[in-house]
């Protein structure tokens, strides 16, 4: 089966066509666009050999005429193969193999494609070593999550693994200490120490972990909630876990 999918916007573009630029096939930019950005975009082909078209807007509303979704593509996009997910072998490989204290993300069946390209973003700017996540019901590495991810998700290393609870257990035994998210933990996250090798599992959309994932958890904490929303969307939460890690590496470091 093909993994060619239409990639869209500006910088899901740019970022294939300069962080991977094997990757993309052709491009298509929309008639009368003629601004810096499409010019860049346009350098950026002649120098990796990506040929490219120019088209009316039609055609390129037309790709995405079935998409269940509102596709903004800004005037340019590009058919491209999709980053794969690793494997739970290469995940451990990776892991062993790092030179830093690993700080590794875990999402446990993250089904909306916005939410895991936002949640890849986030590890990619916090540092993070690995996103791990189940092979089956997860958001599938596509268009969207590229777009929403703004280059994370060709750069961030991402393991999809056929059994999460096997691969938590694995992990540990590499010395990583797993913490869970959960809303009725009676721990907060900030009072444990995040400057270890740590994991961080962060639950569904709704559901949050599954009840082995929980099992296998170290440790389970939650975020300070002091408004009357009960959790946080799943990105932000993540975002808000990463970085406590980081402040607390930093002031170690």
């Amino acid at each position: 089966m093909s993994n060619l999918e239409w990639v869209y916007g500006i910088h899901a573009v740019e970022n294939a066509l300069t962080q991977q630029p094997e990757r993309v096939k052709d491009v298509r930019f929309q008639e009368g666009r003629d601004d810096k950005k499409t010019q860049r975009l346009m350098q950026l082909c002649k120098k990796n050999g990506v040929r490219f078209q120019v088209v009316p807007r039609k055609v390129l509303d037309q790709l995405f005429a079935k998409s269940k979704e509102r596709v903004v593509h800004q005037g340019v996009v590009a058919q491209a193969t999709m980053t794969k997910a690793k494997d739970e072998a290469e995940l451990h490989k990776h892991v062993e193999a790092l030179e830093e204290t690993p700080l590794i993300i875990i999402l446990d069946g993250i089904t909306d494609p916005h939410n895991l390209g936002a949640c890849l973003r986030s590890a990619d700017a916090a540092g993070a070593h690995a996103v791990v996540m189940p092979k089956d019901k997860s958001a599938p590495l596509n268009a969207t999550v590229s777009k929403v991810a703004c280059g994370a998700a060709e750069s961030m290393p991402v393991f999809a693994v056929t059994n999460l609870a096997r691969t938590m257990k694995k992990l540990q035994d590499q010395g990583v200490w797993i913490f869970g998210t959960a809303g009725e933990a009676t721990d907060m996250l900030y009072d444990h120490d995040l400057t270890i090798p740590t994991a961080i599992v962060m639950g569904a959309e709704g559901d949050g972990m599954r009840r082995l994932t929980r099992e296998q958890c170290d440790y389970l904490v939650k975020l300070p909630m002091a408004g009357v929303v009960s959790s946080l969307n799943v990105s932000v939460a993540t975002g808000v876990c990463l970085y406590e890690a980081v402040r607390q590496r930093t002031n170690k470091a």
